[in-house]
């Protein structure tokens, strides 16, 4: 190692803690007085056109639904046309005045540049892009039969976001748009049994944080990380071992537990708030912070737990805590009175 980078290494901790003892107090203050005053200067998207990947169910849909109640004309995205005439309809009882519903599949480029093209087309115009489609995975890596089935999952959760923002992004600086990117806890928070989710979640966000800052001012970047929320994927639609996607209960009880969930409908309302106040992040629900601060400070404890928690197993039945602790308390059927049909499973 050359005699410059020795000095860094003995140089850069005091002079970064000096840094942030200085910096962080002040940013702290100016982001108060900012989220106050975002409170009193909300934007108003009456009129706004606002397109939604993968609005055919859970946050996407419910996102749908917030930005109607705020008069936005909307165009929908998603593979199941049914499900997004459904959406349409609501929509435009809550109080979009216009609804465009587009179906595609957000992993083909030709089909991205199609749903932009109608949305043009349509409404000439573009003010906020809301990414949210996406897909589980739910199995140990080594359990994996053919590692090119898990792809799809990269294909859909990354590039099923950054195609889309390719062809919005020269519109939504003309409007000084908006981007609001549904992420996730898992960008972060190394979950077992979904690596291939976690990843293309951490992959996004490290995409859209870099945009903010090639952005700057033009377009806003507010990147929404849910933890679990009322959706397909958390009744157990899940891409499965073996390279299908499938709607398991066991492994549903086995990854989520007793797990509170959060309804869709206040995740969206909060999400869609954010995107208005040009918040740059926003984590549902928002204790969840306090685990991301153990993750960045503690990770052995945090990995720990996970390992105790979703892996270990006990007994002859061979359940991990997780499983028993949902089974024990009998919460199944308060935190689960439904399930997915058979006929829903599609990818969108």
């Amino acid at each position: 190692m050359d005699l410059k980078n020795k000095f860094l290494n003995l140089a850069t901790p005091p002079a970064v803690v000096l840094f942030l003892s200085i910096v962080v107090p002040f940013l702290y203050i100016f982001r108060q007085v900012g989220n106050l005053f975002s409170v009193f200067f909300s934007e108003n998207l009456r009129n706004k056109v606002v397109l939604i990947t993968g609005a055919s169910s859970g946050i996407g849909e419910q996102v749908a639904y917030e930005y109607a109640r705020k008069g936005a004309r909307l165009v929908l995205v998603a593979r199941r046309e049914d499900r997004l005439q459904e959406t349409a309809e609501r929509s435009r009882h809550l109080g979009s005045p216009d609804v465009l519903v587009v179906c595609a599949d957000v992993a083909s480029p030709d089909d991205c540049r199609h749903f932009f093209e109608a949305a043009l087309t349509r409404f000439g115009k573009l003010d906020h892009l809301v990414n949210n489609a996406g897909i589980a995975s739910g199995c140990l890596f080594e359990e994996v039969e053919n590692i090119a089935d898990f792809k799809q999952v990269m294909d859909i959760n990354f590039w099923g976001l950054v195609y889309p923002t390719h062809f919005a992004l020269e519109h939504l600086k003309k409007s000084r748009g908006k981007i609001l990117v549904t992420s996730s806890v898992a960008s972060w928070l190394p979950m077992p049994r979904m690596s291939f989710y976690n990843a293309s979640k951490a992959a996004l966000t490290a995409f859209y944080e870099t945009l903010r800052v090639e952005m700057g001012r033009d377009v806003g970047v507010t990147i929404a990380s849910p933890s679990w929320t009322e959706s397909e994927m958390t009744q157990g639609k899940m891409l499965a071992k073996e390279g299908q996607i499938q709607v398991d209960p066991e492994m549903r009880d086995t990854q989520v537990g007793v797990f509170p969930r959060v309804q869709a409908e206040a995740c969206a309302k909060e999400m869609v708030e954010a995107a208005c106040m040009g918040k740059r992040h926003v984590t549902v629900p928002a204790w969840f912070q306090a685990l991301h601060l153990c993750q960045l400070l503690a990770p052995e404890a945090v990995e720990w737990w996970l390992r105790f928690f979703y892996l270990t197993r006990l007994g002859n039945a061979k359940k991990t805590p997780s499983k028993k602790a949902i089974e024990a308390t009998a919460a199944k059927e308060v935190l689960y009175p439904s399930s997915l049909q058979s006929s829903e499973i599609k990818k969108d």
